[in-house]
């Protein structure tokens, strides 16, 4: 792990929109990530991911367990209730795993995403929309629970991006594509984008949506 003097500056590392910062151990964030979302945790298994270059509205709930459990006689927190000991050690609250948000992700205002979803690379998040299942990458969902409304790209071009990753670039690479980042020329980013790797020969070179 590289050391804090290591780091570069904050700027660098999230540009001049006011970043998503925690210093909560059981929650990672990617840089430039920015927004101001409730990100609920309670016990020491609990974990949020949330990746690179993600947009996070006003009012966002992102849990990382706090579930009740259905399969016992009672809902209610009993043991912390009344203070008995294994309070809150005892699989209640429950998580049904980490929760991860991918890299270039846009949560809408007010929407939810529940313990244990994993939201894939490029996907957005209707407002207010209720996110209880994995949302695969590229995908639009909304609504409650969320449903995919569409694909924002056709399967090879998500295929590309998805191995491209731009995400994890240097900064001065993302500069250099920011005009083409920046734009709905699919085509010529992947053109541009496999001439860098050497595959210029990449099927989608020319494709435009």
């Amino acid at each position: 792990m590289s050391s804090v003097a290591a780091l570069p500056s904050v700027t660098e590392r999230h540009g001049f929109i006011p970043p998503l910062l925690t210093d909560d151990p059981r929650i990672s964030v990617g840089r430039f990530t920015y927004g101001n979302p409730q990100l609920k945790l309670w016990s020491e298994g609990e974990r949020i991911d949330i990746g690179a270059f993600c947009s996070i509205a006003d009012g966002v709930l992102i849990f990382g367990g706090g579930e009740h459990r259905l399969d016992w006689i009672t809902t209610y927190p009993l043991r912390i209730a009344l203070n008995s000991p294994g309070a809150g050690q005892d699989g209640h609250p429950h998580t049904k795993g980490p929760t991860v948000i991918g890299n270039d992700v846009w949560i809408g205002h007010g929407a939810m995403v529940v313990s244990g979803v994993t939201v894939g690379d490029g996907a957005c998040i209707g407002a207010g929309a209720v996110v209880s299942k994995d949302v695969p990458p590229y995908a639009v969902v909304a609504g409650n629970p969320a449903r995919v409304v569409r694909m924002r790209f056709d399967e090879q071009v998500i295929a590309q991006l998805l191995k491209i990753r731009w995400w994890e670039w240097p900064i001065e690479k993302i500069r250099a594509f920011e005009s083409l980042l920046c734009a709905n020329d699919i085509g010529a980013f992947l053109a541009a984008a496999a001439s860098q790797c050497g595959d210029s020969t990449s099927p989608l070179a020319n494709q435009t949506v």
